[in-house]
């Protein structure tokens, strides 16, 4: 019985040094695979270092005590981090569900900056319009500004005319920007605060300097136009802009707000690829007298709708650099003020240019080769019954059809000047008359997306700034003053013009017009129609209505 009881102690003491070595075995490749081996993009260890690991010896120093148990604690440490590696690294395994997954194509945002308990990707975005109202749409996180902006044309049943934009608004730093077609709207909406707020406008001017880019860039601003002789093609301008290993620079004065100050100081500034630089020694262009003002990369232009009230700007003509970094810091904003309207636009749209490049012209082509697209499929097709519409003459027994064009031309102008003395006749006798101020045709207008009542001057040319301010913008107002005539209010090479449209009487009838009786109209209507085709005492065409709309 000794001896098998000393057997019996021989062969656990020979099991625990078994367990003890296989601990330290495993402790030491564990550590060495953490340590020395690089992982795989898998967490897989590559063949020949997981046999070189085993080959090494263990040291003395590292045998511990069987008093001792830490092996086992030290074992799930290192498997635990061992774990923490696997998971970050992304096992290259197909997912056998895509379907319960986000798109492929949305972005991987850093964790806390996207809206939480939204698990299925659907993210909810409050839109306003102009008049203060707003409307809560669900997204996908891949959704762009523009397919957003198709969205909500679609569903308030807006004229799509590609003129629509998603405004980033700031209240409490009184700056606002229209985002860019191929901006992710919940990206954008994560580095915004709880007071900010997107609007639904037009903006006929976001790729209006594709269209007439003199107009934008003016020549002494312009680095490579003072190099060349006489002016450079339009074509050209763009195409330098647009190309990256081109070096153009925008170049001039800027009223510049000092950091965490209210003073501003008129400096020599230049905007380039690399970003905005200002000279320390006047107008030298010399690496050593240049530093920086702000990064185009990592930072937006935004425009300052409160300049003068908020920064004690020194005009008008106000626009900022904001880091994406920032909030409502406004000490951490550059804040540059332009000398006339056409200088600021030059600065803020070859900063677009700069940032995103051939993108935007990418942007602004795509509505255009959708609508191509669409001709050759949707080319319309006129039915039976209006292939067989001719013109008849009813004045005899039976009809006859007019083959003449002329007579059939006189015939149409005879039955307008027939309609005209039937509603004179029934305007006199006391019956409802098209004519008739109380009448349909006298607030006709009213319904018409161009006309916006009793809105002021101010008001109006708010609203055209907001829009855009390219040639033709245009809307009808009531006039102030004369509670009878209407306003016409009109941009023309950025500058807004009234224009009084007033009553006229000619035999006994009521028309309008702003010639002073030269040309006459039956209604607002007819007016803006005929100025929508023909220039008349006008600067130009009627092209671009100020809109609204109601979400």
């Amino acid at each position: 019985m000794k001896c098998i009881s000393e057997k019996d102690d021989m062969d656990l003491e020979a099991l625990v040094n078994d367990m003890n070595s296989s601990f330290e075995s495993l402790y030491t490749s564990c550590s060495v695979q953490t340590e020395s081996t690089p992982l795989l993009h898998n967490g897989q260890l590559p063949r020949h270092a997981a046999y070189h690991t085993h080959a090494q010896p263990t040291s003395p120093h590292q045998r511990l005590h069987r008093s001792q148990p830490m092996h086992i604690l030290a074992v799930r440490r290192l498997q635990e981090e061992e774990q923490q590696y696997r998971t970050s690294s992304l096992p290259a395994i197909p997912n056998p569900f895509p379907e319960l997954c986000s798109p492929a194509s949305s972005p991987t945002l850093s964790s806390g900056s996207l809206p939480q308990c939204q698990p299925s990707g659907k993210y909810i975005i409050k839109v306003f319009s102009e008049d203060g109202m707003g409307k809560a749409v669900e997204i996908p996180a891949d959704m762009t500004a523009r397919d957003l902006c198709q969205f909500l044309v679609y569903k308030n049943h807006c004229v799509d005319d590609n003129s629509w934009a998603l405004v980033e608004h700031h209240p409490a730093l009184g700056l606002e920007r229209c985002l860019e077609d191929h901006e992710l709207v919940v990206q954008v909406q994560a580095s915004m605060t709880s007071e900010s707020k997107f609007i639904f406008r037009k903006n006929y001017a976001k790729y209006e300097f594709f269209k007439n880019p003199l107009n934008f860039f003016p020549e002494q601003m312009v680095a490579f136009c003072q190099e060349t002789s006489g002016t450079i093609p339009p074509s050209q301008l763009l195409q330098n802009f647009l190309n990256s290993r081109s070096c153009p620079e925008i170049q001039g004065y800027l009223y510049v707000k000092e950091m965490g100050r209210k003073s501003w100081k008129k400096l020599y500034v230049f905007l380039r690829r690399s970003g905005l630089y200002f000279s320390t020694k006047g107008t030298s262009k010399e690496p050593r007298h240049l530093q920086l003002l702000a990064d185009l990369e990592d930072s937006n232009v935004f425009t300052v709708i409160t300049g003068r009230k908020l920064h004690n700007a020194p005009n008008d003509f106000e626009f900022c650099i904001k880091p994406n970094k920032v909030r409502n810091e406004v000490k951490e904003l550059r804040m540059l003020c332009a000398e006339d309207e056409q200088s600021r636009t030059c600065w803020m749209t070859a900063f677009r240019l700069f940032k995103y490049g051939i993108l935007l012209y990418q942007n602004y082509k795509i509505p255009q080769q959708r609508k191509t697209l669409l001709s050759h499929f949707s080319a319309p097709v006129r039915s039976v019954s209006e292939n067989s519409l001719v013109a008849m003459d009813f004045s005899g027994r039976i009809g006859r059809v007019i083959d003449n064009p002329m007579e059939a031309q006189s015939a149409a102008m005879e039955e307008g000047h027939a309609w005209r003395k039937r509603s004179q006749r029934m305007n006199i006798l006391g019956s409802p008359s098209p004519l008739h101020p109380s009448s349909l045709s006298g607030v006709i207008h009213r319904t018409q997306l161009w006309f916006h009542s009793r809105i002021s001057r101010e008001e109006s040319h708010k609203m055209i700034h907001q829009q855009g301010r390219v040639d033709g913008m245009f809307l009808l107002r009531d006039s102030q003053s004369n509670p009878k005539a209407f306003v016409l209010t009109l941009c023309h090479h950025q500058k807004i013009k009234h224009f009084q449209i007033l009553p006229c009487e000619e035999d006994g009838q009521m028309f309008l017009s702003l010639d002073d009786g030269a040309t006459k109209f039956t209604d607002l209507i007819q007016l803006v129609e005929f100025y929508v085709l023909n220039r008349g005492v006008l600067p130009c065409k009627l092209k671009h209505p100020c809109t609204t709309v109601a979400l």
